[in-house]
């Protein structure tokens, strides 16, 4: 067998376990694709348009911000300030996972950006911290799924909405944040991880409180990076050696 077959194994290998990775993301995401879908019709937007939102901003929660501030002539720069302070955290994540893939072709990088979730990011990540390449065919399985059917939901959900239960009712709404607590649970072992979440999660609170929705995700995961700067790895209980 060649050296070519062989690389062409292993990238097909990569895309495979990542798209094997993809599927919790695919089916906890689910629900919230279908609700922009609905919700966005239900505020004035056409198929189409709910279809090529998801499929251009390819932001959630952004878009769910989006959709509720368009319809209620709010001035486009106040707009634009709400989306980026719910996204505001991908600036953080960007830092973070630039340096795992710095090794990429530019155009690859600018892909791996557009389709960078939050648990793309946290993924990706645990997969660096073992000491394994993030590779852009693994990358890719893991992020394209995700995306794809987000896409798809999405119009689905805005072509049936009529047809949605409550979701509340139903309780399909917390099944993201369960997966993202499960994320968060899978650093526990690194330095600082707890008293970095604690922080984290009492300035949110505090944020959600005083300055509200949604500068407090941005606020509280500042928060955090703040005091992973300040404190020396030592705190966590973990020796560190020269």
């Amino acid at each position: 067998m060649s050296a070519e077959t062989l690389t062409e194994n292993s990238l097909a290998s990569d895309f495979w376990q990542g798209v094997r990775l993809s599927m919790p993301v695919v089916v906890a995401s689910a629900p919230f694709a279908v609700l922009f879908g609905a919700l966005a019709v239900d505020n004035g937007f056409s198929v189409l348009e709910a279809f090529l939102m998801s499929a251009l901003i390819y932001g959630g929660a952004s878009q769910m911000v989006g959709i509720q501030l368009f319809g209620q002539h709010v001035a486009p720069w106040l707009i634009v300030l709400s989306i980026f302070a719910v996204n505001f955290r991908h600036v953080l994540y960007s830092a973070g996972i630039g340096r795992r893939i710095a090794h990429w072709p530019v155009i690859q990088q600018a892909l791996g950006y557009f389709i960078l979730t939050d648990p793309q990011f946290a993924v990706a990540e645990a997969r660096a911290n073992t000491g394994q390449t993030v590779g852009f065919a693994w990358y890719l399985g893991l992020g394209l799924p995700v995306y794809i059917f987000w896409v798809i939901e999405s119009a689905l959900g805005a072509v049936f909405g009529k047809l949605i239960p409550d979701t509340h009712a139903l309780g399909i709404d917390f099944l993201l944040p369960i997966y993202f607590l499960g994320l968060v649970l899978g650093f526990r072992k690194r330095p600082l991880w707890l008293p970095v979440v604690l922080a984290s999660a009492a300035v949110s609170i505090v944020a959600y409180k005083t300055v509200g929705s949604p500068w407090h995700v941005s606020i509280g995961a500042i928060a955090g990076v703040l005091l992973a700067v300040i404190l020396p790895p030592h705190h966590s209980g973990v020796e560190t050696r020269p």
